[in-house]
C-alpha cells in the first residue's frame, strides 16, 4: 500500500486506542488521516487484554467515558459489519472484610450520584448471581447489571473498519522512526515501510503507541511517563457450571477477577507487588502477538486466592497461561491530551487494565479535543499536563510501577500515599522538618508534611500529647475509613494556628514568573479577575475556558510594571504554563518562567504571626503599614525575603518567598524566635481543614473545567461587573441570565454520636431522600468540632437551580452507608466576615 506524502492527521498505533481515535476523527469529518501500525492491528498489548468493561469509575467523566464505550460497542456491528464480541453480562464485586464492605457502600453511593444502576447485595445474593462462588466468608457485595465484556481483537478490527469506511488509510508494517518538528510544532513523521523510509507531512500527530508511546514521544522531545509491567492471567478448560451469561466476578480482597471464556474462565488479577518489565527504551522489536515467560511462582498468590473463591477451579486444568506486558503510569490513571512540549502532538496511552472499557469514550474525547482545539469535558485526572519532564526517569518509573499495578484492587483509602520511589523532590528544610516529626506525603513529587507526630515541636523538643493519649512513635499513616491515627495531632495543629501561630512549609506551591511589556494586558485577557493592580498588590483570580469553566485557580502578585508572580497548586505548574502560552492574545508574547524550585515558601499563620515576624524584622508589618493583599521585600534576620500578606487558612498571616539558599537560615530564625510565641509546626492535613473552615476552594477537587465561577460562588473574583473582556466572559453572561443548575455550598455535619466516623469527600448528598449532590472536599474541623467541607448541589431533574432547593428540605449525607444530617450554607462556617484575616 502506497503511503501518502501529506495528510491532515497521522495516528501512530493500531491497537484499540489508536483505532478508536481514528474512527472518531473520521466521524467528526477529519477524513484525511492515516493510521500507522508497526506490526499488525492489535498485536501489541490489545490482543491479550482481558476485555473487561466495568462502567463505574472514580470520576463522573471517567464513568461517562465507559458508558459511551458500551453504547458504541453494542451498535458498532450494525454500522460496520464486524462483531465487537461485546456482551452485557453484569458484574459482581464481593467483600471479605468490613473495610472493603465500607468501600463498596461508598461505591454504591457514587453510582447513585452518577445515575448508574447499582445494587448493594448480600453474600447469599452474590452466590445466586454467581453460583460457582464460595460465599461463607463474604460480608456482601455489589451488583452492577450494566457491566460487560468485549473481544479486544474483534473490537479493534471493527473500529479500524469504521475508520476506513470514514476515509482513513490504515497501514500495517509501518514503523515510525522519527517525529518531525519545526520549533514547537509537529510537522510529520518518518516511517519505515516496505523496506524503505517514507516522510509523511501532517498537521497533527497522535501517539497511541501503547507501551511504545514513551519512546515515540521521545522522538519529538515529549515526555510520556510510562513503564511496562508483566500482567498475568490464565484461561481454564471448560467445566460444569460456567454459563455464557455468567457475570464478571471481582474479588479485590483476593486480588482476582473472573470472566467466562468459551465455557471456561479467565482468571486474572493484580498482585500486590508487580514485576516491572524492561525499560521503555529497551522494548524489543518486533514484538507481535508475543507473551513473556510463564511465572507460576509469581502467579501463585492469584491462583491460590482464585481456588479459594471458586473451589471448582482446584479440579480444572489450565488451557493457556498469559503473561503479557502492559504499560502503567506513575499514578495509575491513563494519559490523554496535547503535549505541552510540542503543538499538535497528542497522546493517548497508559490505559493498561481499563483500555478496552475506556477506548470508545477516550477515543471520542481525544478526537473532540483535536477538532475543537480544547477538551470538551473534564479530563483533568488524565491530562498529560499533570506530569513534568522529571516524571520520565526510567529508574523512578520502574520502582513506582511495581507498586502502582497492585493498587488496582487495593482498598482506595482516603489520603492514600504511594510509598515507592520516594523521597523524590525535597524542600530545602526537609531534614529540619523530619527532625521535628514530620510525616510526609507527596504531591507532584514534592515531599510535604501532612502532619507532625505528637512528639514534635517547632524547636524539635517533645511536646505534650492532647487528651492524655499515648505517643505514636511510628511516623506513618494507619489508614482507615474512620478517624485515622493522625487525627489528634491535626486538631492540635489547627488549634495552634487559630490560637497562636504556626509555620507551614508551602515550598511545593507552583511559581511562575510572567515577564514582558505586554504581561499586564495579556493576563487581563486570560484571567477572569482584574490584574491591572498597583505594583506590590496580589489578586486572587481564575483562568477560564471559553465555556466559563475553570482551567486554573491562582493568585497573581504584580512585582513590577511588566512582571507578575503567579502562584498555583503543586500539580498545576505544567498545565498552567501551557495554558498561558496557548492563550496569549494576538501580538502579546510574555515569557513564562517556572521558578518553583528557586524559592522556598513558609506560611506564618495565626493571631501571633505579626508579633513573631516583627521580632525578627525591622519592616513595618502593622495593619496600616502592611495591609492584606500587599506584597514586598522585607528583612528577616540576615536575609531578605518577599512577604505577601495572604492566607489559605483564614488567619492573620504572611507567605514568605525565600531564595532556596537562604531557606534553612530563615527557617532557623523563625523557629528560634517562635518559641516565645508558642510556634507550632503544621502540615497539609491541618491546612486543608482550615481552608474548608473558610470555604476556600481548590482546583482539581472543588473546581474543574466544567464548573464556573457563578456555580462555585466565586463571581466576586471576576470582571463581570465591569466592561473588560476575558476568556469565558460571554459564557458567564449567558449563564447569569439563564441561571445556574448547580451550586457549591459549605456544609457541616455533627458526628458527636459516633466520634470515629469521618467524612473524606465523594459522599452522596440527599435532599428529602433524593440524590442532589456529592461532596468535593471534607475534613474534621477543630473550630466547629465536627466534619465540614464543600458539596456540589444540583437541581433535581435538571434545569435552573431553585433557591429553595438549597434552603428547604431535610439534607442527609451518606457516610459509608450511614445517613447523617447536614446543614448547608453559602457562607463560610468559620469567621464568615473575615475579621481575623484583616486584624
Amino acid at each position: 500500500m502506497a503511503l501518502a506524502e501529506r495528510v491532515r492527521v497521522v495516528v501512530i498505533g493500531g491497537g484499540v486506542i489508536g483505532t478508536s481515535v481514528a474512527y472518531h476523527l473520521t466521524r467528526l469529518g477529519w477524513t484525511d488521516l492515516v493510521l500507522l501500525e508497526q506490526g499488525q492491528l492489535s498485536c501489541g498489548t490489545t490482543w491479550h487484554a482481558a476485555g473487561l468493561v466495568g462502567q463505574l469509575r472514580a470520576s463522573q467523566s471517567g464513568t461517562r467515558m465507559v458508558q459511551y464505550s458500551c453504547e458504541l460497542y453494542q451498535g458498532l456491528e450494525a454500522e460496520v459489519g464486524l462483531s465487537t464480541g461485546y456482551k452485557r453480562c453484569g458484574g459482581v464485586t464481593v467483600a471479605r472484610t468490613p473495610q472493603r464492605m465500607t468501600q463498596l457502600l461508598r461505591t454504591a453511593a457514587t453510582a447513585e450520584a452518577f445515575g448508574l444502576e447499582c445494587e448493594v447485595i448480600s453474600a447469599v445474593r452474590a452466590q445466586e448471581l454467581y453460583p460457582l462462588l464460595r460465599a461463607d466468608d463474604l460480608l456482601g457485595g455489589l451488583w452492577l447489571p450494566g457491566d460487560g465484556t468485549a473481544n479486544p481483537t474483534d473490537l479493534t478490527a471493527a473500529l479500524a473498519r469504521g475508520a476506513r469506511q470514514g476515509g482513513a488509510q490504515v497501514v500495517e508494517r509501518a514503523r515510525v522512526i522519527d517525529v518531525l518538528t519545526d520549533g514547537r510544532r509537529v510537522t510529520g513523521v518518518l516511517v519505515e515501510h516496505g523496506g524503505d523510509q517514507h516522510r509523511i507531512e501532517a498537521d497533527v500527530v497522535v501517539n497511541c503507541a501503547g507501551q511504545w508511546a514513551k519512546a515515540v514521544g521521545a522522538l519529538g522531545g515529549v515526555t510520556v511517563p510510562l513503564h511496562s509491567a508483566e500482567h498475568f492471567y490464565v484461561v481454564t478448560e471448560q467445566f460444569d457450571g460456567v454459563r455464557r451469561d455468567l457475570p464478571v466476578l471481582r474479588d479485590p480482597d483476593g486480588y482476582t477477577y473472573f470472566k467466562e471464556e468459551v465455557g471456561g474462565l479467565v482468571v486474572g488479577g493484580f498482585e500486590p507487588q508487580a514485576k516491572p518489565w524492561v525499560a521503555p527504551d529497551r522494548l524489543p522489536h518486533p514484538f507481535e502477538f508475543q507473551l513473556l515467560a510463564e511465572d507460576w511462582d509469581h502467579f501463585s498468590v492469584l491462583m491460590d486466592s482464585a481456588v479459594h473463591r471458586i473451589p471448582a477451579l482446584g479440579q480444572v486444568g489450565v488451557k493457556k497461561f498469559y503473561n503479557g506486558p502492559e504499560s502503567f503510569t506513575p499514578d495509575n490513571q491513563f494519559i490523554l491530551g496535547e503535549a505541552p512540549e510540542l503543538d499538535n502532538f497528542y497522546v493517548a496511552a497508559g490505559f493498561n487494565s481499563v483500555g478496552i472499557a475506556s477506548a470508545g469514550g477516550a477515543g471520542r474525547a481525544l478526537a473532540e479535543w483535536i477538532v475543537e482545539g480544547a477538551p470538551t469535558s473534564d479530563l483533568t485526572l488524565v491530562d498529560i499536563r499533570r506530569f513534568a519532564s522529571f516524571n520520565g526517569n526510567n529508574s523512578w518509573l520502574h520502582d513506582r510501577v511495581g507498586e502502582v499495578l497492585g493498587l488496582h484492587y487495593a482498598v482506595p483509602w482516603p489520603n492514600r500515599e504511594l510509598d515507592s520511589a520516594r523521597p523524590f523532590r525535597r524542600s530545602p528544610v526537609h531534614a529540619q522538618l523530619a527532625a521535628r516529626g514530620a510525616v510526609f506525603g507527596s504531591k507532584m513529587g514534592w515531599e510535604r508534611p501532612n502532619f507532625f507526630t505528637a512528639s514534635g515541636t517547632a524547636d524539635g523538643r517533645e511536646r505534650d500529647v492532647p487528651d492524655g493519649r499515648e505517643r505514636d512513635a511510628t511516623p506513618s499513616i494507619v489508614y482507615g475509613w474512620g478517624r485515622q491515627n493522625w487525627h489528634e495531632t491535626c486538631v492540635a495543629e489547627q488549634r495552634a494556628t487559630r490560637e497562636r501561630v504556626a509555620i507551614y512549609d508551602q515550598t511545593s506551591f507552583g511559581k511562575l514568573l510572567v515577564i514582558g511589556a505586554q504581561a499586564s494586558s495579556a493576563l487581563q485577557w486570560i484571567c477572569a479577575g482584574d490584574v491591572d493592580v498597583p505594583v506590590g498588590r496580589t489578586v486572587y483570580t481564575a483562568m477560564l475556558n471559553p465555556r466559563g469553566g475553570f482551567e486554573a485557580d491562582v493568585t497573581l502578585t504584580r512585582l513590577s510594571d511588566d512582571e507578575y508572580l503567579l502562584i498555583t497548586g503543586a500539580g498545576s505548574v505544567v498545565r498552567d504554563a501551557d495554558h498561558l502560552r496557548r492563550h496569549w492574545p494576538s501580538g502579546a508574547r510574555p515569557a513564562v518562567v517556572d521558578v518553583s524550585s528557586a524559592y522556598a515558601v513558609f506560611g506564618v499563620m495565626g493571631p501571633q504571626s505579626r508579633a513573631l515576624l516583627q521580632r525578627v524584622s525591622r519592616s513595618d508589618l502593622s495593619a496600616t503599614g502592611f495591609p492584606f493583599g500587599s506584597s514586598r521585600e522585607i528583612d528577616l534576620g540576615y536575609c531578605t525575603v518577599r512577604a505577601t500578606r495572604i492566607t489559605y487558612v483564614g488567619e492573620l498571616g504572611w507567605e514568605l518567598y525565600v531564595p532556596s539558599e537562604f531557606a534553612v537560615g530563615v527557617f532557623e530564625t523563625l523557629t528560634e524566635a517562635g518559641t516565645e510565641f508558642g510556634l507550632a509546626q503544621a502540615g497539609y492535613y491541618a491546612m486543608n481543614a482550615l481552608r474548608l473552615d473558610k470555604g476556600y476552594r481548590a482546583f482539581g477537587s472543588d473546581l474543574t473545567p466544567v464548573d464556573t465561577p457563578l456555580e462555585a460562588g466565586l463571581s466576586f473574583a471576576t470582571k463581570l461587573s465591569g466592561p473588560l473582556d476575558f476568556i469565558g466572559r460571554s459564557a458567564l453572561e449567558k449563564q447569569k441570565v439563564n441561571g445556574v443548575s448547580r451550586r457549591l455550598m459549605s456544609f457541616t455535619v455533627g458526628l458527636d454520636d459516633d466520634p470515629e466516623l469521618a467524612v473524606w469527600g465523594g459522599e452522596l448528598l440527599r435532599r428529602d431522600g433524593v440524590a442532589v449532590g456529592q461532596v468535593s472536599s471534607a475534613a474534621w474541623s477543630a473550630a466547629v468540632n465536627g466534619a465540614l467541607g464543600l458539596v456540589w448541589v444540583s437541581q433535581p431533574g435538571g434545569g435552573a437551580l431553585d433557591p429553595r432547593t438549597l434552603s428547604e428540605g431535610e439534607f442527609t449525607l451518606d457516610v459509608g452507608g450511614v445517613l447523617r444530617p447536614v446543614t448547608l450554607s453559602r457562607r463560610a462556617p468559620f469567621d464568615p466576615e473575615g475579621l481575623r484575616i484583616h486584624a
